[in-house]
Protein backbone atom coordinates (compact mmCIF):
# COMPACT_ATOMS: atom_id res chain seq x y z
CA UNK A 1 0.00 0.00 0.00
CA UNK A 2 1.65 3.79 -0.85
CA UNK A 3 0.21 5.99 2.41
CA UNK A 4 0.83 9.92 2.71
CA UNK A 5 1.19 10.07 6.98
CA UNK A 6 0.79 14.01 7.41
CA UNK A 7 2.25 15.45 10.71
CA UNK A 8 1.61 18.87 12.24
CA UNK A 9 3.93 20.92 14.54
CA UNK A 10 1.88 20.22 17.18
CA UNK A 11 2.88 16.49 16.67
CA UNK A 12 6.50 16.88 17.02
CA UNK A 13 6.52 19.20 19.75
CA UNK A 14 5.58 17.42 23.86
CA UNK A 15 3.16 19.19 26.14
CA UNK A 16 6.06 20.75 27.83
CA UNK A 17 7.28 22.00 23.93
CA UNK A 18 10.00 20.00 23.65
CA UNK A 19 10.53 17.92 20.70
CA UNK A 20 8.82 14.88 21.14
CA UNK A 21 11.66 11.86 20.69
CA UNK A 22 9.93 8.95 21.44
CA UNK A 23 6.92 9.74 19.01
CA UNK A 24 9.01 10.27 16.58
CA UNK A 25 11.13 7.13 17.42
CA UNK A 26 7.63 5.06 17.55
CA UNK A 27 7.13 6.12 14.21
CA UNK A 28 10.17 5.31 12.59
CA UNK A 29 9.38 2.06 14.28
CA UNK A 30 6.09 1.37 12.49
CA UNK A 31 7.53 3.16 9.01
CA UNK A 32 10.45 0.17 9.28
CA UNK A 33 7.67 -2.84 9.96
CA UNK A 34 5.45 -0.95 6.77
CA UNK A 35 8.35 -0.66 4.51
CA UNK A 36 8.97 -4.41 5.13
CA UNK A 37 5.79 -5.26 5.12
CA UNK A 38 6.09 -3.70 1.11
CA UNK A 39 4.54 0.03 2.34
CA UNK A 40 5.84 2.55 0.12
CA UNK A 41 5.35 5.27 2.99
CA UNK A 42 5.81 9.26 2.47
CA UNK A 43 6.00 12.06 5.12
CA UNK A 44 4.31 15.46 4.58
CA UNK A 45 5.85 16.93 7.57
CA UNK A 46 5.27 20.72 9.22
CA UNK A 47 7.19 21.76 11.59
CA UNK A 48 9.85 23.67 9.60
CA UNK A 49 9.24 27.33 11.55
CA UNK A 50 8.88 25.75 14.91
CA UNK A 51 12.56 24.55 14.69
CA UNK A 52 13.70 27.75 13.81
CA UNK A 53 12.42 29.25 16.60
CA UNK A 54 13.90 26.80 18.98
CA UNK A 55 16.87 27.16 17.51
CA UNK A 56 16.68 30.93 18.03
CA UNK A 57 14.94 30.81 20.96
CA UNK A 58 12.10 32.88 19.98
CA UNK A 59 8.85 31.84 22.52
CA UNK A 60 6.13 33.24 20.04
CA UNK A 61 4.39 32.09 17.14
CA UNK A 62 5.68 34.74 14.39
CA UNK A 63 3.19 36.81 13.06
CA UNK A 64 5.00 38.61 9.99
CA UNK A 65 5.32 36.75 6.85
CA UNK A 66 9.03 37.51 6.61
CA UNK A 67 10.31 36.34 10.09
CA UNK A 68 8.24 33.17 9.13
CA UNK A 69 10.26 32.89 5.93
CA UNK A 70 13.68 33.31 8.03
CA UNK A 71 12.67 30.90 11.01
CA UNK A 72 11.43 28.43 8.22
CA UNK A 73 15.20 28.84 6.71
CA UNK A 74 16.66 28.30 9.99
CA UNK A 75 14.73 25.81 10.84
CA UNK A 76 14.64 23.41 8.26
CA UNK A 77 17.66 22.21 7.96
CA UNK A 78 17.10 21.45 12.14
CA UNK A 79 13.96 19.51 11.58
CA UNK A 80 15.71 17.47 8.91
CA UNK A 81 18.57 16.50 11.77
CA UNK A 82 16.00 15.39 13.87
CA UNK A 83 14.79 13.06 11.43
CA UNK A 84 17.95 11.58 10.34
CA UNK A 85 19.20 11.00 13.81
CA UNK A 86 16.15 9.32 14.94
CA UNK A 87 15.77 7.57 12.05
CA UNK A 88 18.83 6.52 11.50
CA UNK A 89 18.93 4.26 14.51
CA UNK A 90 16.15 2.47 12.21
CA UNK A 91 18.23 2.48 9.42
CA UNK A 92 15.93 4.63 7.83
CA UNK A 93 16.80 7.37 5.42
CA UNK A 94 15.02 10.39 5.10
CA UNK A 95 14.86 12.31 1.85
CA UNK A 96 14.09 16.10 1.82
CA UNK A 97 11.38 17.55 -0.41
CA UNK A 98 10.67 20.89 -0.50
CA UNK A 99 7.32 22.35 -2.64
CA UNK A 100 5.64 24.80 -3.93
CA UNK A 101 2.20 25.70 -5.13
CA UNK A 102 3.06 26.09 -8.45
CA UNK A 103 4.39 22.15 -8.48
CA UNK A 104 0.78 21.53 -8.94
CA UNK A 105 0.07 23.86 -11.26
CA UNK A 106 2.97 23.27 -13.95
CA UNK A 107 2.79 20.27 -15.86
CA UNK A 108 6.66 19.61 -16.35
CA UNK A 109 7.14 20.44 -12.72
CA UNK A 110 4.34 18.15 -11.50
CA UNK A 111 6.09 15.19 -13.44
CA UNK A 112 9.92 15.84 -12.45
CA UNK A 113 8.77 16.13 -8.83
CA UNK A 114 6.75 12.87 -8.85
CA UNK A 115 10.17 11.42 -10.87
CA UNK A 116 12.39 12.28 -8.32
CA UNK A 117 9.74 11.23 -5.01
CA UNK A 118 9.41 7.47 -7.16
CA UNK A 119 13.40 7.47 -7.46
CA UNK A 120 14.01 8.28 -4.26
CA UNK A 121 11.75 5.55 -2.61
CA UNK A 122 13.21 3.26 -4.77
CA UNK A 123 16.13 3.49 -3.63
CA UNK A 124 14.99 2.69 0.25
CA UNK A 125 14.27 5.97 1.33
CA UNK A 126 11.68 8.03 3.09
CA UNK A 127 10.34 11.07 1.38
CA UNK A 128 9.83 13.59 4.19
CA UNK A 129 8.03 17.01 2.38
CA UNK A 130 7.02 20.34 3.51
CA UNK A 131 6.10 23.43 1.72
CA UNK A 132 9.34 25.44 0.83
CA UNK A 133 8.20 28.30 3.36
CA UNK A 134 11.54 30.31 3.17
CA UNK A 135 10.41 31.11 -0.77
CA UNK A 136 6.74 31.20 -0.41
CA UNK A 137 4.44 34.24 -0.87
CA UNK A 138 1.13 33.19 1.20
CA UNK A 139 1.24 32.37 4.63
CA UNK A 140 -1.53 29.68 3.96
CA UNK A 141 -0.82 28.20 0.16
CA UNK A 142 -1.82 24.43 1.38
CA UNK A 143 -3.48 25.66 4.03
CA UNK A 144 -0.82 24.62 7.25
CA UNK A 145 -0.03 21.65 4.77
CA UNK A 146 -3.31 19.41 5.09
CA UNK A 147 -4.06 20.46 1.36
CA UNK A 148 -0.72 19.67 0.93
CA UNK A 149 -0.98 15.85 1.97
CA UNK A 150 -3.62 15.93 -0.25
CA UNK A 151 -2.07 17.29 -3.47
CA UNK A 152 0.86 15.05 -2.32
CA UNK A 153 -1.63 11.78 -2.46
CA UNK A 154 -3.11 12.83 -5.73
CA UNK A 155 0.31 12.99 -7.32
CA UNK A 156 1.70 10.05 -5.80
CA UNK A 157 -1.26 7.59 -6.68
CA UNK A 158 -1.55 6.92 -2.20
CA UNK A 159 -4.22 4.64 -1.62
CA UNK A 160 -4.42 5.69 1.98
CA UNK A 161 -4.11 9.01 3.57
CA UNK A 162 -3.68 9.41 7.36
CA UNK A 163 -3.29 12.86 8.79
CA UNK A 164 -1.97 12.58 12.49
CA UNK A 165 -4.21 15.59 14.55
CA UNK A 166 -3.32 16.23 18.30
CA UNK A 167 -7.80 16.41 18.43
CA UNK A 168 -6.79 12.15 17.44
CA UNK A 169 -10.11 12.22 15.44
CA UNK A 170 -13.31 14.04 14.70
CA UNK A 171 -15.40 14.76 17.67
CA UNK A 172 -18.96 14.67 18.09
CA UNK A 173 -21.10 17.33 20.76
CA UNK A 174 -19.87 15.15 23.72
CA UNK A 175 -16.27 15.20 22.44
CA UNK A 176 -16.04 11.67 22.05
CA UNK A 177 -14.11 10.79 18.83
CA UNK A 178 -16.64 9.97 16.01
CA UNK A 179 -15.67 6.19 14.47
CA UNK A 180 -16.38 6.15 10.96
CA UNK A 181 -17.78 9.01 8.58
CA UNK A 182 -19.57 8.10 5.03
CA UNK A 183 -20.96 11.54 4.98
CA UNK A 184 -18.18 14.15 4.96
CA UNK A 185 -20.87 17.04 4.95
CA UNK A 186 -21.95 15.68 8.68
CA UNK A 187 -18.85 15.93 9.99
CA UNK A 188 -18.84 19.51 8.77
CA UNK A 189 -21.93 19.65 10.90
CA UNK A 190 -20.29 18.39 13.80
CA UNK A 191 -16.88 20.79 13.85
CA UNK A 192 -19.39 24.21 13.59
CA UNK A 193 -21.25 22.66 16.87
CA UNK A 194 -17.72 22.20 18.73
CA UNK A 195 -16.23 24.87 20.64
CA UNK A 196 -12.26 23.92 21.11
CA UNK A 197 -8.66 25.00 19.92
CA UNK A 198 -9.25 22.32 17.05
CA UNK A 199 -12.62 23.20 16.13
CA UNK A 200 -13.25 25.55 13.71
CA UNK A 201 -9.46 25.94 13.08
CA UNK A 202 -7.24 23.19 12.91
CA UNK A 203 -10.06 20.45 12.54
CA UNK A 204 -12.19 22.33 9.45
CA UNK A 205 -9.09 22.17 7.83
CA UNK A 206 -8.12 18.87 7.94
CA UNK A 207 -12.19 17.73 7.16
CA UNK A 208 -11.78 20.09 3.98
CA UNK A 209 -8.57 18.82 3.17
CA UNK A 210 -10.27 15.49 3.37
CA UNK A 211 -13.40 16.00 1.17
CA UNK A 212 -11.02 16.54 -1.38
CA UNK A 213 -9.06 13.18 -0.87
CA UNK A 214 -12.76 11.43 -0.55
CA UNK A 215 -13.18 12.37 -4.06
CA UNK A 216 -10.15 11.32 -5.61
CA UNK A 217 -10.71 7.89 -4.21
CA UNK A 218 -8.35 8.26 -1.51
CA UNK A 219 -8.86 6.92 2.13
CA UNK A 220 -8.56 8.65 4.99
CA UNK A 221 -8.07 8.71 8.00
CA UNK A 222 -7.67 11.46 11.16
CA UNK A 223 -6.23 10.34 14.76
CA UNK A 224 -3.79 10.96 16.83
CA UNK A 225 0.11 10.02 17.83
CA UNK A 226 -0.76 7.42 20.12
CA UNK A 227 -2.72 5.34 17.45
CA UNK A 228 -0.59 2.41 16.18
CA UNK A 229 0.17 2.55 12.03
CA UNK A 230 0.40 -1.14 11.96
CA UNK A 231 -3.31 -1.11 12.38
CA UNK A 232 -4.10 2.12 10.82
CA UNK A 233 -2.68 0.64 7.38
CA UNK A 234 -5.21 -1.77 7.48
CA UNK A 235 -8.04 0.67 7.74
CA UNK A 236 -8.39 0.01 11.25
CA UNK A 237 -8.09 2.71 14.01
CA UNK A 238 -9.10 4.68 17.21
CA UNK A 239 -9.59 7.87 15.63
CA UNK A 240 -11.90 8.30 12.60
CA UNK A 241 -12.23 6.72 9.21
CA UNK A 242 -13.59 8.40 6.48
CA UNK A 243 -14.93 6.14 3.59
CA UNK A 244 -13.56 7.38 -0.04
CA UNK A 245 -15.83 8.14 -3.15
CA UNK A 246 -18.08 4.97 -4.66
CA UNK A 247 -17.37 6.70 -7.80
CA UNK A 248 -14.17 8.93 -7.40
CA UNK A 249 -13.56 11.46 -10.19
CA UNK A 250 -12.08 10.42 -13.42
CA UNK A 251 -8.59 11.53 -14.40
CA UNK A 252 -9.76 14.88 -16.53
CA UNK A 253 -11.51 15.97 -13.66
CA UNK A 254 -9.02 15.48 -11.53
CA UNK A 255 -6.82 16.79 -12.95
CA UNK A 256 -9.09 20.49 -12.83
CA UNK A 257 -9.56 19.87 -9.08
CA UNK A 258 -5.82 19.44 -8.25
CA UNK A 259 -3.49 21.17 -11.16
CA UNK A 260 -5.42 23.81 -12.79
CA UNK A 261 -5.25 27.02 -11.33
CA UNK A 262 -8.16 29.11 -9.86
CA UNK A 263 -8.63 32.77 -11.88
CA UNK A 264 -11.38 33.66 -9.62
CA UNK A 265 -13.63 32.29 -7.13
CA UNK A 266 -17.92 32.10 -7.97
CA UNK A 267 -20.29 31.80 -4.20
CA UNK A 268 -23.20 29.99 -4.84
CA UNK A 269 -25.93 29.77 -2.61
CA UNK A 270 -27.18 26.53 -1.22
CA UNK A 271 -29.96 25.03 -3.82
CA UNK A 272 -27.17 25.53 -6.12
CA UNK A 273 -24.62 23.37 -3.97
CA UNK A 274 -27.31 20.75 -3.50
CA UNK A 275 -28.12 20.82 -7.43
CA UNK A 276 -24.40 20.34 -8.43
CA UNK A 277 -23.94 17.54 -5.92
CA UNK A 278 -26.58 16.26 -7.69
CA UNK A 279 -24.75 16.08 -10.67
CA UNK A 280 -26.26 19.18 -12.18
CA UNK A 281 -24.74 21.86 -13.99
CA UNK A 282 -24.39 25.52 -12.22
CA UNK A 283 -26.15 27.84 -13.59
CA UNK A 284 -26.20 31.77 -13.11
CA UNK A 285 -29.64 31.52 -10.76
CA UNK A 286 -27.66 29.50 -7.65
CA UNK A 287 -24.72 32.48 -8.14
CA UNK A 288 -24.17 34.92 -5.38
CA UNK A 289 -21.17 37.17 -5.94
CA UNK A 290 -18.48 37.03 -8.37
CA UNK A 291 -14.88 37.73 -7.43
CA UNK A 292 -11.48 38.07 -9.57
CA UNK A 293 -11.34 38.90 -13.78
CA UNK A 294 -11.21 35.30 -15.78
CA UNK A 295 -12.51 34.77 -19.47
CA UNK A 296 -14.69 31.70 -20.94
CA UNK A 297 -12.58 28.34 -20.57
CA UNK A 298 -10.77 29.69 -17.16
CA UNK A 299 -11.18 27.56 -14.27
CA UNK A 300 -12.28 29.21 -11.01
CA UNK A 301 -12.92 28.14 -7.22
CA UNK A 302 -16.49 27.46 -6.12
CA UNK A 303 -17.37 28.32 -2.25
CA UNK A 304 -20.15 28.83 -0.54
CA UNK A 305 -21.28 32.50 0.66
CA UNK A 306 -19.57 31.56 3.83
CA UNK A 307 -16.41 31.04 2.21
CA UNK A 308 -16.18 27.44 2.12
CA UNK A 309 -14.71 25.85 -0.90
CA UNK A 310 -16.61 22.82 -2.48
CA UNK A 311 -15.35 22.74 -5.63
CA UNK A 312 -13.65 24.03 -9.17
CA UNK A 313 -14.91 24.55 -13.00
CA UNK A 314 -14.49 25.81 -15.96
CA UNK A 315 -16.46 28.95 -16.64
CA UNK A 316 -18.92 29.10 -19.62
CA UNK A 317 -18.85 32.83 -19.43
CA UNK A 318 -16.51 35.84 -18.51
CA UNK A 319 -16.41 37.30 -14.93
CA UNK A 320 -17.97 40.42 -16.45
CA UNK A 321 -20.70 38.30 -17.93
CA UNK A 322 -21.30 36.28 -14.92
CA UNK A 323 -21.63 39.61 -12.92
CA UNK A 324 -24.72 40.71 -15.95
CA UNK A 325 -26.56 37.32 -15.32
CA UNK A 326 -26.37 36.23 -11.57
CA UNK A 327 -29.27 35.76 -9.97
CA UNK A 328 -31.08 35.28 -13.76
CA UNK A 329 -32.69 32.67 -15.30
CA UNK A 330 -33.14 30.51 -18.58
CA UNK A 331 -34.03 32.76 -21.12
CA UNK A 332 -33.33 35.93 -19.37
CA UNK A 333 -29.20 34.78 -19.23
CA UNK A 334 -29.25 34.04 -23.01
CA UNK A 335 -30.98 37.50 -23.84
CA UNK A 336 -29.00 39.20 -22.11
CA UNK A 337 -25.88 37.54 -23.00
CA UNK A 338 -26.87 37.09 -26.49
CA UNK A 339 -25.83 32.94 -26.41
CA UNK A 340 -27.60 29.60 -26.39
CA UNK A 341 -25.90 28.70 -23.70
CA UNK A 342 -27.64 28.87 -19.60
CA UNK A 343 -24.82 27.06 -18.23
CA UNK A 344 -22.41 29.27 -15.92
CA UNK A 345 -20.33 25.37 -15.37
CA UNK A 346 -21.54 22.88 -17.18
CA UNK A 347 -21.45 19.40 -15.06
CA UNK A 348 -18.88 17.79 -17.52
CA UNK A 349 -16.62 20.85 -16.23
CA UNK A 350 -17.18 20.60 -12.74
CA UNK A 351 -15.67 19.38 -9.87
CA UNK A 352 -18.23 18.71 -6.62
CA UNK A 353 -15.86 18.11 -3.37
Amino acid sequence: MRIVLKLGSNLIQTQEGDIDLSFLSKLAREIKTMKEQGDEVMLVSSGAVLCGAKKLGIKEKPKNLVLKQALAGVGQAYLMHIYDVVFSNYGLIPAQVLLTSDVFKERAKFYNSKNAIEEMMRLGAIPVINENDTVAVSELVFGDNDFLAVHTAFMMDAELLVILSTAGGLRDQQDKIVPYVEDIEKAFALVRGVNSEFGTGGMFSKLSATRIALSLGVHVIITGKEDSLLKVRELKTCGTYFKPSEKPLKRRKKVIAMMEEPKGIIYIDYGAYKAVKDGKSLLPAGIVKVEGVFERGDTVSICLPEGYLVGKGKVSFSSDELIKVMRRRGQEVKTILKTNKEEAIHRDNLVVF
